[in-house]
Formats: structure tokens, sequence, C-alpha cells
């Protein structure tokens, strides 16, 4: 018989301990769902502490099902739920930093708010995502990318699924998915919708041992490197560097939010295709702009990672790279 314990009082910061205790009850399954849901949103309600967020993430990375990667290997991830309903950029620079030969373990879920999250994506291109969970391990050595299906690591999140479905709002359990990336890769590009969010979501990376990454957030409140303005940028690593990127950065244009729209998962699978087969315009720029900052991870300038980009798409290896993926799994 399981035990209910009582989650604590939100209201306040949470210590380290007392954070790290309500999340193993909460993935546990010693927390009932009506305490869960109210702790979730008096904790989203107040803001929640680079602790918190810490040891959410610690309490969720000891329950996942890991999976190795090569050294040097990233994660580009958003955490979802920024109400713009955009293409899949990050699924598409996944693909294209892969094929610049920089090993992608791709952590990702179905949709949050738009209508076509990574996993819905992938699959309206083809990618059978039993095969590729299970494949996970050998294309990323073999091709140098793989797509871990939450669903599949966390196991712990079954339960919570539900709960945070009924609560319908954004909870810390966002901010916790690119924190708890199976392949546990130390070099992160992750995009948040807060811009304020910012330097408490380093806190938490710098916590948790991060070796390097890039926190981004579009000033509109896009979970990723925004092509239609400035974005908020926060690095971790040697030294704690904040910053602000604009497109022209990378050199490339600007382009209204609008124009990266996305739909179903089937208009936004045509998207990407056309993208990866050299179709110019705002999906392209943006995808340019998001891998040049991804490729600053390891050391290339912004322009020079533009380019490099442009390469992997125009040479045709980057939809070579996704043909191959899709024929593997």
């Amino acid at each position: 018989m399981t035990t209910i314990s009582l989650l604590p009082d939100p209201s306040s910061p949470l210590s380290h301990e007392s954070a790290a205790q309500a999340f193993s009850d909460i993935l546990d399954g010693r927390a009932s769902e009506d305490a869960i849901a109210r702790f979730l949103i008096d904790l989203s309600d107040r803001g929640e502490t680079s602790i918190e967020i810490a040891e959410a993430a610690r309490a969720l990375r000891d329950r996942l099902i890991p999976i190795s990667a090569p050294a040097g290997a990233i994660d580009v991830c958003g955490t979802g739920g920024d109400g713009h309903h955009t293409l899949n950029v990050s699924t598409a620079v996944s693909l294209v930093v892969a094929a610049c030969g920089v090993p992608v373990a791709k952590h990702g879920n179905r949709a949050a708010s738009s209508k076509a999250g990574a996993a819905d994506t992938l699959e309206a291109l083809g990618l059978d995502m039993e095969r590729a969970g299970a494949m996970a391990e050998e294309t990323l050595n073999e091709l140098g990318i793989c797509f871990l299906f939450a669903a599949n690591h966390h196991p712990a999140m079954k339960r919570i699924t539900p709960i945070r479905r009924q609560i319908g709002k954004r909870t810390i359990f966002n901010l916790m998915g690119p924190l708890a990336n199976p392949a546990h890769v130390t070099r992160q590009l992750i995009g948040i919708a807060r811009p304020d969010y910012a330097p408490v979501y380093a806190d938490a990376l710098e916590q948790l041992g991060t070796e390097a990454a890039l926190v981004v957030s579009g000033e509109e409140g896009l979970d990723e490197v925004s092509g239609a303005g400035p974005t908020v940028a926060v690095a971790i690593g040697s030294a704690r560097i904040s910053a602000r990127i604009v497109p022209e950065d990378a050199g490339v244009a600007r382009h209204p939010l609008e124009a990266i729209r996305g739909g179903d998962p089937a208009y936004n699978a045509a998207a990407l295709r056309q993208l990866l087969t050299g179709a110019p315009g705002a999906y392209r720029d943006a995808v340019l702009l998001n891998a040049a900052v991804a490729l600053s991870l390891i050391g290339e300038p912004l322009e020079d990672g533009a380019r490099r980009a442009a390469e992997a798409i125009d040479s045709g290896a980057a939809n070579d790279l996704l043909n191959r993926w899709i024929a593997w799994a």
C-alpha cells in the first residue's frame, strides 16, 4: 500500500531538500492527483525558482530510461507551450546540424500548444516512432541523429500527463523536458517561452552540471531564436554571458512571425521537405539562424554557422540524412 505524502506549501520558494522530496513524491505516486494539481498550479502562479526547476529535473533524470551517446552530442529543444503555432524549427535544425557532422540526440514529444510537435511531424514524414525509438542508439552512432520520444523514456510521467492535461496551462513540467534528455547530453540549445526566465533557467542548468548551453527566448515569447526580431540569450560554460541576438548577426533576413505559422502534421512535414530541398523564405532563414546558434556551441561564429547550415541544405546532405533515417528506422 502506497503512503500518501503531503506536498509542501509552494507559496514560498522551496529549499533543495523540500523540492527534491516533493518531486520524488509526485513522480513515485506518493501524492494524490488533486494535491499534485494544486501544487503545480500554485508553483506556476508564484513562479518557479532555479532550485525548484533543477530538483524537478534531477528527479526526472533519476527515473528515466537512458541511452548512450557519442562524445560531443547536442540537443536542440524548446519547452513548447509558447502559443505561436510555428513550423517545427528545432526539428529541422536538428537535421541540418546533424548533416553538418554534429551528433544530435533530439528529445521531443507530441504537440504542446501547436497542432504538430516534433513527434507528430516526424511521423508525417514517414519516421516510425516505435522503430526509431528502439534504434535510437544505433541511428545516433551510425547516422548522427536520433529522436528520443519523451513517452518512451519517462515512465514516471505516465501518471502526470493526464493531470497536466486537466490543468490546461504551463507548469514546471514544460520546463523540465529539455533538462532530462535520456542521452545525458552536456551541450544544449534550449528555447523557452519567457524571456524573463532565461537567467533562472540558466541557473538551473548550472546546478545540473551542464557543460555548455544557450538558453534563448524570442522577445515575442517564442521558444527559439526569433527570425522576426531580438532574442534574449544566456550562455553558460566557462563563463556566464548574457546577449541579445538578432537575425542579422547570422547574416539572415528578418521575417514576420506569421511567415512561419505552422499547421497540422501533414502541413508541417511538407514545409520541412520543401525546406530541405532548397526552398527559400522565412522558414529557411529561421532554421539557418537557429542552426548557427546551435553550432556556436562547438565554437562556430554565427555567420560561419549559417553558411555551414546553408551548405548542408543546398548540397542535399540534410535531405539525404532524413531519407536514410526513415529507411533505417
